[in-house]
């Protein structure tokens, strides 16, 4: 009888011990871009779009840079990481040509309220019903994670909307948030982090609010590599202010160059030894756009029919490659948890959406 259950306990702490082997993940970068389309990430440019000189300045430059007569064509053409890397080692949901669904689970369909479900793993529509800077009540994942052992100073978070502090509650959480136009203060400063700073100040954004994205991804990458953090997030902004200005051109350009962008982030963990083989990237939006009419393309919320329609990407040592035959219905909520556990952390938020079942396993 001992001999039985001294072997069943060796069978039980072998069992265990290798599925804590298994999972490979030490590191986690999220990733969101701003009311970034479906439509655009699966099909490439919009035919009713990209011709349409009341959206874009010069069309024929536009074509000659986006457009193919493939659907396959065009997408890879928009967002060559994604259909070159994503697609072919790691999974794409969102993909409602093929049945594949992700959809908020919050009834704003605008900002605020999709970056707290994407962070705290549920929607508050009695509190989070704005845009305006209010501290979040909500624990996020990222403050969650910061409370863990071994986790504590290797968080952080970089965003182009200025409102970002508040919707991670730096405060409170804890959390570094550089967002909006805020310098680099992360002394002593690098000689790239003194560039950007002065360079921040000598081109204007076109928006108050917002700053171009290329300081929010080059801010990040060098506190990156100053601080080799555990769970990144970050946040560019254009690809929804150039779809409000009703700028179709400036938003595929946008979208182009922020694929670039992960790209970098990519290439960087697979070259350096602290994220190499053990860092996972998921990737999402906060909200979708209006289709029909025509010009419901620039915005979104409940006013704008199927705005709720978003979509995530999973890479990583741990995510088995699917590519897009993710058939099901997903949701939004589900991002807090997948982070968390792609880290090995059990998310204890009972409001929160379940992992995907298939990301991060």
């Amino acid at each position: 009888m001992k001999t039985k259950l001294t072997l069943l306990l060796s069978f039980v702490l072998i069992t265990f011990s290798g599925c804590a082997q298994s999972q490979k993940t030490e590191n986690v970068f999220l990733i969101t871009l701003d009311g970034l389309r479906w439509q655009e990430l699966f099909g490439g440019a919009d035919s009713t779009l990209i011709g349409d000189k009341t959206y874009v300045k010069n069309t024929e430059e536009l074509k000659r840079l986006f457009w193919k007569d493939g659907q396959e064509e065009r997408r890879e053409t928009l967002m060559p990481f994604f259909w070159s890397t994503i697609a072919e080692q790691g999974q794409l949901y969102g993909n409602r040509w093929e049945n594949s669904k992700v959809n908020c689970t919050n009834q704003m369909w605008f900002s605020y309220p999709g970056y707290n479900e994407i962070l705290s793993g549920f929607a508050d529509d009695a509190v989070i019903k704005s845009n305006d800077k209010i501290p979040n009540p909500n624990t996020t994942v990222l403050e969650y994670i910061n409370q863990q052992d071994g986790f504590q100073g290797k968080v952080a978070a970089f965003g182009s909307w200025d409102v970002f502090p508040y919707i991670v509650n730096e405060e409170r959480s804890g959390v570094p948030v550089n967002a909006g136009f805020e310098k680099s203060a992360d002394e002593p400063l690098s000689d790239k982090e003194v560039f950007l700073n002065k360079l921040q100040d000598e081109i204007p954004s076109p928006w108050g609010g917002v700053r171009l994205d290329a300081f929010t991804h080059h801010y990040m990458m060098e506190y990156v590599k100053k601080h080799s953090p555990r769970l990144v997030y970050i946040a560019y902004g254009e690809t929804d202010d150039f779809a409000h200005d009703g700028a179709y051109d400036h938003y595929l350009k946008s979208a182009r160059q922020t694929d670039e962008f992960i790209k970098e982030i990519w290439d960087y963990i697979q070259s350096t030894p602290q994220y190499k083989d053990k860092t996972t990237l998921l990737i999402t939006t906060d909200h979708g756009r209006g289709t029909v009419p025509k010009e419901s393309w620039k915005g979104h919320g409940t006013s704008v029919k199927d705005a709720d329609q978003i979509w995530i990407a999973a890479l990583g040592p741990d995510t088995k490659a699917l590519g897009t035959g993710i058939k099901g219905q997903y949701y939004q909520n589900q991002l807090a948890a997948t982070v968390a556990e792609a880290l090995g952390i059990a998310y204890k938020q009972p409001k929160a959406g379940k992992a995907l079942p298939k990301a991060v396993k």
